[in-house]
């Protein structure tokens, strides 16, 4: 398809999109007109004051789900990366530990194991009390450290699959190549491996901090106050349930576009080109050809 006609389909589709929830108000005539409808959605249904009053402090909470973001993806690549080299390797009883790690990680939603690890941590610090006579008290580790704690490991199993598959997809000739130039197996791993799995493992990587920063909304259940609580409080201080949650979805919204620009620029930073200009680590066909002409 050429550019051009993609710039129609493109248009035309956005003005179905953006006219066509109107269509009925025009041929179907009700107690309003409709200027008349829209006026009084505006002024006894839908309040402009509740919306845009409610950024304020929804904005206020993004620090809290930024830091509960970038803090439980960290230690979810290093322990993924780990995790990971663990299965490469098929390591003998680690293996196995990890293989149902992971299983139970995947095979549980994220809800879940937030209550397990918020309500189970003070029954394992109670038991250790009463066994060994000692004074731990839970009330003295903050909720949102144990929010980090459980969407860390949650990222980690998810991204021990994406990272695994990215350090298989390396070319085993450059690695051998590597090897016969001297080069030690640390060497290897960290001139050859990791810089061409980076590129393989961005974008997947990059979808999972997004997923991670919108699962983020659930740390309320553990009494973190982020963002979507911000709005559960509007909504429950105001009564205006629909506009703090409306305002909440263009701030994730806007966060996740900043996020997904970010990304792109580290994949074409972490490009590798061949001498002759093209990716190296990615493969196009064009729809307007066909790809096996020249076979």
């Amino acid at each position: 398809m050429k550019k051009k006609s993609k710039i129609i389909w493109g248009i035309s589709i956005l003005l179905i999109l953006l006219i066509g929830p109107a269509l009925p108000f025009l041929f179907i005539k009700g107690q309003y007109t409709f200027s008349e409808f829209w006026q009084m959605f505006f002024t006894k249904i839908f309040s402009w004051d509740a919306f845009v009053g409610a950024f304020v402090p929804i904005i206020s909470a993004i620090p809290m789900t930024l830091e509960i973001t970038i803090i439980a993806m960290f230690f979810g690549l290093v322990l993924g990366l780990l995790l990971a080299l663990v299965k490469i390797n098929k390591i003998p009883l680690l293996n196995q530990i990890r293989a149902l790690f992971v299983s139970f990680i995947r095979g549980t939603p994220i809800i879940v194991q937030l209550f397990l690890t918020y309500t189970g941590l003070p029954l394992i610090l109670k038991a250790i009390n009463m066994n060994y006579g000692t004074s731990f008290n839970i009330n003295a580790i903050p909720a949102s450290l144990l929010v980090m704690f459980t969407f860390a490991l949650n990222e980690a199993a998810y991204n021990s699959e994406t990272i695994r598959s990215a350090i298989q997809s390396v070319d085993k000739g450059q690695i051998e190549a590597a090897k016969a130039l001297g080069m030690t197996s640390v060497q290897t791993f960290k001139r050859v491996i990791i810089p061409e799995a980076a590129t393989v493992a961005t974008a997947p990587l990059g979808n999972a901090l997004l997923g991670l920063l919108k699962s983020t909304s659930l740390a309320f259940v553990a009494g973190v106050v982020e963002m979507t609580a911000k709005a559960q409080i509007i909504g429950g201080s105001s009564l205006r349930i629909f506009e703090p949650y409306l305002a909440l979805a263009v701030v994730y919204w806007a966060i996740c576009i900043v996020i997904e620009v970010l990304i792109h620029q580290l994949e074409k930073k972490l490009e590798i080109k061949s001498p002759d200009g093209k990716n190296k680590n990615s493969a196009r066909i064009s729809l307007s050809e066909n790809p096996f002409s020249n076979q």
